[in-house]
């Protein structure tokens, strides 16, 4: 027999419920896929009911996009953390760099990223268009950051330099099988290396200009993180 339907009053309490089956529901994807993971097996790795998992989300869907949309804030907000740390983290290659290594040291994310189906199931199939165009849209916002700061080539656009980017981006995460350039950290220098020459201007960025497009690259961050949380019902960490 499952465990009651418990509801909470206090946020923090169910804030932390939620982290907790998000937590649950994380651990079995990357286990066993979409396909082979229950609302039943996560309420019980969580440790609740499964009519409390219905009260934070409404369908198993909703659920695991939560799980996935998650596992992308941590990526960014850990690309916010390292911005903070060293604000010249929001140079190009650096970006790259940092923005790569929290990907490939999150398996999960990884894969779903990379559009893994037996991970995503009929997920694949149902995209999330608004968030896809909201966080094309902070991608954008901050290329245009950099356009502005002159820290681009200017024998491309905007548009081309970010679409090229993307396009380099990916093909780094999908990357495997090369012994030589197989750690991580080797293919995010390699990465850091080609973005640099194949975007950056040649032009140094002063002190100065690169604290205030830190400041802006974490304000446009920030803003992507708390949609994102509202939308999928993600707690704050």
């Amino acid at each position: 027999m499952s465990a009651p339907t418990e509801r909470l009053r206090d946020p923090r309490q169910r804030a932390e419920r939620a982290a907790r089956i998000l937590d649950a529901a994380a651990d079995l994807l990357l286990r066993h896929g979409y396909r082979r993971v229950t609302i039943d097996d996560v309420a019980a790795g969580a440790g609740i009911g499964k009519g409390t998992v219905y009260l934070h989300w409404k369908a198993r869907e909703q659920l695991f996009s939560a799980v996935f949309a998650r596992e992308v804030l941590y990526a960014v907000d850990e690309l916010c953390q390292a911005l903070r740390q060293d604000p010249r983290t929001c140079l190009l290659h650096r970006f790259a760099r940092t923005y790569f290594l929290a990907i490939a040291n999150r398996p999960l994310l990884r894969r779903f990223l990379l559009g893994d189906p037996e991970l995503l199931g009929r997920l694949t199939s149902a995209p999330d268009t608004t968030r896809d165009e909201r966080h094309s849209s902070a991608m954008h916002g901050y290329f245009r950051l950099l356009a502005r700061d002159g820290l681009l080539r200017d024998d491309m656009s905007v548009e081309e330099a970010g679409f090229a980017y993307q396009a380099t981006f990916e093909g780094f995460l999908r990357a495997e099988g090369v012994p030589s350039v197989d750690d991580p950290e080797q293919r995010a220098d390699l990465l850091a290396r080609t973005v640099q020459r194949a975007f950056e201007s040649e032009s140094p960025a002063a002190d100065a200009a690169v604290r205030d497009l830190a400041d802006a690259t974490i304000a446009l961050l920030g803003e992507l993180i708390d949609v994102d949380r509202a939308e999928f019902g993600i707690p704050a960490a």
